[in-house]
C-alpha cells in the first residue's frame, strides 16, 4: 500500500508541476488602476461572502445564507458594487459571465429561502455549486493587467 500512495503522490505532484507551468491563456483586461482595485475589492467580498454562505449553510441556517446571496453578490447588490461603472472596461464575453454570476447568486437565494422550509441541502448546495461555476468560468478566462 505504501508504495500506491507514493505512486499516486508523485503522479498527482507531476500534475500540478506540469499545470504551474502552463501557458497563461487567460484574456489579460486592461483597466484604470482604480477600477482594477475597485473590481479586485469586490471579487474578495464575494469570495468571503462565499465562506459566509458555507458556514451559514453547515448551520441549516438557510434564510441567513439566502440574504448574504442576494445582499453581496446576487442582483440587489449591482448597485453596491458599481456594475454599470465596471462593464464598459470588461469584454462582453467577461460582462456575460459576471451576469450570470449575480442571477445565478440570486437563484442561489430563492433555493435556500425553500430549504429553509423543505430542508433540502443537495439542492441548495447545487444551487451554490452553479453559482461558484461562475465565478471559475471567468477567472478560468480573464486576468485583470
Amino acid at each position: 500500500m505504501p508504495y500506491i500512495s507514493t505512486v499516486a503522490a508523485a503522479l498527482l505532484l507531476g500534475t500540478l508541476l506540469a499545470t504551474a507551468h502552463a501557458a497563461d491563456t487567460r484574456q489579460p483586461v486592461e483597466m484604470p488602476a482604480p477600477m482594477r482595485e475597485h473590481m479586485l475589492a469586490n471579487m474578495r467580498d464575494h469570495l468571503t461572502a462565499l465562506g459566509e454562505i458555507q458556514a451559514e449553510l453547515a448551520k441549516a441556517k438557510y434564510n441567513q445564507a439566502a440574504d448574504i446571496a442576494e445582499q453581496r453578490i446576487g442582483m440587489s447588490s449591482l448597485q453596491s458594487h458599481g456594475a454599470s461603472h465596471m462593464a464598459p472596461y470588461m469584454p462582453k464575453a467577461m460582462q456575460d459571465i459576471g451576469t450570470n454570476m449575480h442571477r445565478a447568486a440570486s437563484r442561489f437565494a430563492r433555493t435556500a429561502q425553500e430549504a429553509a422550509v423543505s430542508n433540502d441541502l443537495p439542492r441548495a448546495l447545487g444551487a451554490l455549486g452553479e453559482l461558484t461555476q461562475q465565478c471559475v468560468a471567468c477567472h478560468a478566462s480573464f486576468k485583470l493587467k
